[in-house]
């Protein structure tokens, strides 16, 4: 294959066209394959996409040809697969989705025993089994249906929190997506009153003028009057941001200082927080002054989360949302994060909790011709050093490919917001100008 197959978040394209109902028959197949259990055991969930059926069977198919046991789990945020692998001892959890992305697209992301995503070695080897014929299985497995799912996860996150909510009013946005059962069940267990945006899917609606990518309805309505704070989702519900009373919109940099704070003062953050190179300084700065330590790592929740287990740490995120508290689970959790957060508020606003000051901060999402295109693109690095030399230690620029979609991010922090704007602009004009998408 010209390309590795997986990206930072599993397999994603265009259903139809990049992602088949084929290739998901050979990705369950190859997974169930790869798997050293004699008959791998493997939940299969999607979200609320048009072509989630179609592929949750394509998908299911492939592992009952190579021998494994598939079992659905119908709609569920990846999380919630997360818990029920750990809970019922499968082997594999795959999770069709394609999370914040428009409808059109759909993806495959596989989970370990552990609830964890694959490590890359081992979506290495199910994708070289790809390019090779298959064997065929001694006997075939079964598909069927997993009873229960929504219950199972709706009583783990009941377990780990035992809120009372009673007499708090919370809106939800579910982007129409895989969290728009669940969110709105357990805010309503625990005693919340709610109000809903994004909780009627129709298989292209999802992430579609709603949800953590498009917060401004759950804004307006937070504002209104409607709620005393907001949770946005994106379509798999590993993401939540946040909305206060004054419809300000809260990002995960700022959810996280929240809880790490919150967590620290009781004494339960095991040593510090992991975090990703697009994490605002401020949120640096402010653990700094609380003593709490900081690691970096690359652009995605699995390699946060390999920060975390690599240290023992308990608690990590990204500014898009995805937060990960592994005293719950090894992967980002929207829903339990949410709730995390309204633990760690107590009866405060959100507006007056959040302990840190954001850097001014400007990024721009540049669509270009495929995806690789940034590494021999001696300009565009050109011009980054250029505007880097620039800030000189007062602010910085970061220029990096999506891991999922043909696009090239620009980011740039500065402590003035007009120069930080302009310093985008500039570096996002050439990176369109030498890579841009112009079909």
């Amino acid at each position: 294959m010209a390309a590795r197959l997986f990206g930072t978040d599993g397999v994603r394209g265009v259903a139809g066209a990049d992602l088949t109902a084929e290739l998901a028959l050979h990705l369950g197949r190859a997974a169930a394959a790869e798997c050293p259990a004699e008959r791998p055991q493997v939940l299969v969930v999607r979200d609320t996409r048009e072509s989630g059926p179609m592929l949750t069977a394509a998908l299911a198919a492939g592992i009952a040809e190579a021998g494994g046991d598939a079992f659905l789990g119908g709609i569920l945020p990846t999380a919630a697969a997360s818990v029920l692998v750990r809970r019922h001892g499968f082997d594999l959890g795959a999770v069709v989705s394609a999370s914040h992305n428009p409808w059109q697209d759909n993806g495959v992301k596989l989970l370990g025993a552990d609830g964890g995503k694959l490590a890359d070695e081992a979506e290495e080897r199910i994708e070289a089994r790809l390019e090779r014929p298959s064997p065929a299985a001694g006997a075939f497995g079964r598909i069927q249906a997993l009873h229960g799912a929504l219950d199972d996860y709706l009583r783990a996150l009941e377990a780990a929190f035992r809120l009372d909510l009673r007499g708090r009013r919370v809106a939800l946005d579910c982007a129409n997506g895989a969290a728009y059962r669940a969110a709105p069940a357990i805010f309503r267990r625990l005693g919340a009153e709610v109000e809903l945006l994004g909780a009627e899917p129709d298989g292209r609606n999802i992430n579609a003028g709603c949800g953590s990518t498009h917060p401004e309805a759950l804004a307006e309505r937070v504002a209104g009057g409607a709620a005393e704070l907001g949770f946005a989702f994106d379509g798999d519900a590993d993401r939540v941001i946040a909305v206060d009373a004054d419809g300000a919109v809260r990002d995960g940099d700022e959810l996280l200082a929240l809880c790490a704070s919150h967590l620290a003062e009781r004494g339960e953050l095991a040593g510090g927080v992991a975090v990703t190179v697009m994490t605002n300084l401020g949120f640096v700065q402010a653990m700094e002054e609380r003593g709490i330590e900081v690691v970096t790592t690359p652009v995605g929740d699995r390699h946060v989360a390999a920060a975390l287990a690599e240290r023992g740490w308990t608690l990590g995120g990204e500014q898009s949302g995805h937060l990960i508290w592994t005293e719950h689970g090894p992967t980002g959790d929207g829903i339990a994060a949410s709730l995390l957060v309204m633990r760690a508020l107590g009866e405060r606003p959100l507006a007056g909790a959040i302990p840190m000051r954001k850097l001014p901060q400007a990024l721009r999402n540049v669509r270009v011709r495929e995806r690789g295109v940034l590494d021999g693109a001696a300009g565009v690095w050109e011009a980054v050093e250029r505007e880097s030399a620039a800030l000189d230690g007062r602010g910085r620029v970061l220029v990096r490919a999506s891991g999922t979609e043909p696009l090239v991010r620009v980011m740039v922090e500065a402590p003035d917001a007009a120069e930080c704007s302009a310093v985008c602009e500039r570096l996002a004009a050439i990176v369109e100008r030498e890579l841009g998408d112009y079909a």
